[in-house]
């Protein structure tokens, strides 16, 4: 695992390099869902500090069976039902998924009752599909503007999950279009942070890179395919 994830930070090197930045200016999420916490462990001892997982309460029993790795930092980059927030909010350091403000509020209030405030992302469906969460870009700022407003979250950045292809072409498209939304967004509201952008996978995170991905969360490179 050391092997794949010295080669995922070369490539990361590389693509940053070619895009004007250093690698240091780009965050690595490895995401271990459906991976055994002796995995993650295993990645963590290789100096992999940022995990990332999809589903709650696979996410919540890894991160209590792993509570001794006091370097780990947990991303939660899956779907969130508003029945689940106040585990996320309790276990979880980011929150990438907020796409909507009844969601956003519902963090906003469980994270007062634990006084706390959580890194949140708000996630845009890119590519307008039916299938996929997020906000529509078109009612990005609306949303970006209502959220920024609750006081105990801390908004970052945007994040997506773009239309799957087999192009790179096309994928790099859809960053470009992310990017672009970003820094209209960043022009439009400047009292609002938004200096991150997760986007990118396994198979095109130096693209994303190469268009304005500070964040990309990497599974199955690090990890081997999913059983």
């Amino acid at each position: 695992m050391c092997e794949r994830l010295e080669k995922i930070r070369e490539q990361i090197e590389e693509a940053a390099t070619r895009s004007g930045r250093h690698a240091s200016d780009i965050t690595l999420v490895a995401v271990s869902k459906k991976k055994p916490p002796e995995m993650v462990r295993q990645l963590y001892d290789c100096g992999q500090w940022i995990f990332g997982e999809n589903y709650i309460q696979e996410g919540v029993d890894k991160i209590k069976e792993l509570a001794e790795l006091d370097k780990i930092q947990w991303h939660f980059i899956g779907h969130l039902q508003r029945n689940k927030v106040k585990l996320a909010v309790r276990y979880f350091d980011w929150i990438e998924t907020v796409d909507s403000l009844r969601l956003a509020r519902a963090i906003d209030k469980r994270a007062k009752e634990i006084d706390r405030r959580v890194k949140v992302l708000v996630q845009v469906n890119i590519g307008e599909e039916k299938s996929k969460y997020g906000v529509m870009p078109q009612e990005a700022a609306e949303l970006l503007e209502e959220v920024a407003s609750l006081p105990n979250l801390e908004v970052k950045g945007l994040m997506t999950i773009h239309p799957f292809s087999s192009s790179r072409d096309e994928a790099r498209a859809w960053f470009k279009g992310m990017a672009k939304l970003k820094r209209d967004l960043s022009k439009r509201f400047p009292h609002i942070d938004l200096s991150e952008l997760s986007m990118g996978m396994s198979h095109d995170f130096d693209i994303a890179i190469e268009e304005g991905a500070t964040i990309v969360r990497v599974g199955t490179a690090l990890f081997g395919p999913r059983i």
